[in-house]
């Protein structure tokens, strides 16, 4: 953890609704003039996709059916850990891009499915912004966890999770329903013990929770709206956190237990802003009274 240089992390499984996340906090950093330099945990695959393809490949004949992105395998978490710890000691660092698809390609100079080279971080933001599969991933070697000052864990039921990452891969990426079941079970494993673990060690969960039936969902026509959701906030620590003027402020939430609050899914921008703000605010007043 830093100081002079903190670090936010954004933690969730594909297709979690971490990039939604994102772009409430980009809102904020407009909205109180805070400079944040990005990164994604994407940037931090060990491969590139026919590199990835191929290992996947060579592992399965020889018998190891679940290897995945979610793996420390085949991820650069040293390299991740290394950036953090970077910029919260000298508030700069190195990272690099992951081209998804052909709009990027154009917007980065290289061909989908690889990465552009690595790169140094603005000199001169307030805060680092991390979004991604590893935002606080502990392992055997790795702790990225402990340099982040505040980490945010974006996770959906397991049904629901499964639903958008169908429908996701199904529209942008030109995936069949069977392709997509195959690498769900592939990643089973790793997202036990290398996602999961992280929602345990997070400052602030938001889970949303369809109020519709997703008990088949790889049969689902659509993706739960979030009228049709309603969204659970589990705080570490409540110390602090005033939820008389939260469930004041959102319409028909309430408290479910001493730590967490219930929403209407329709509310979650309404309710990021309201509870991240002063958070965000702090870490920043927290940086300027340090320099």
């Amino acid at each position: 953890m830093s100081i002079r240089h903190p670090i936010i992390s954004i933690t969730g499984s594909s297709g979690a609704g971490t990039t939604t996340v994102k772009h409430t906090f980009e809102q904020i950093f407009r909205r109180e003039g805070i400079t944040a330099a990005f990164i994604e945990g994407d940037a931090y695959h060990r491969y590139d996709r026919e590199g990835m393809r191929r290992v996947i490949a060579e592992a399965g004949a020889a018998g190891n059916n679940h290897l995945s992105h979610f793996g420390p395998e085949t991820n650069l978490l040293a390299e991740l850990e290394e950036t953090f710890e970077t910029y919260g000691r000298t508030g700069t660092g190195r990272t690099r891009h992951y081209v998804h698809d052909q709009r990027e390609a154009e917007l980065y100079g290289s061909p989908p499915g690889t990465f552009t080279d690595w790169k140094q971080l603005p000199s001169d933001t307030d805060v680092l912004f991390y979004e991604g599969l590893h935002g606080a991933v502990v392992t055997d070697t790795v702790n990225v966890a402990k340099h982040a000052d505040l980490k945010i864990g974006v996770v959906p039921v397991i049904n629901l999770e499964w639903i958008q990452k169908i429908h996701r891969d199904r529209a942008t990426r030109g995936y069949s329903v069977e392709a997509v079941v195959d690498t769900i079970l592939r990643r089973m494993p790793d997202y036990v013990n290398y996602i999961c673990p992280q929602f345990g060690i997070s400052d602030v969960n938001f889970q949303r929770v369809p109020t519709v039936d997703t008990s088949n969902p790889f049969m689902a026509r659509w993706i739960p709206t979030p009228d049709e959701s309603m969204v659970v906030i589990r705080f570490a620590n409540p110390r602090g956190i005033d939820f008389s003027y939260l469930v004041s402020m959102i319409r028909d939430s309430f408290m479910s237990r001493a730590n967490s609050i219930v929403i209407p899914g329709n509310k979650l921008d309404l309710a990021m802003q309201l509870i991240l703000t002063p958070m965000i605010l702090k870490l920043i007043e927290r940086r300027r009274r340090a320099a």
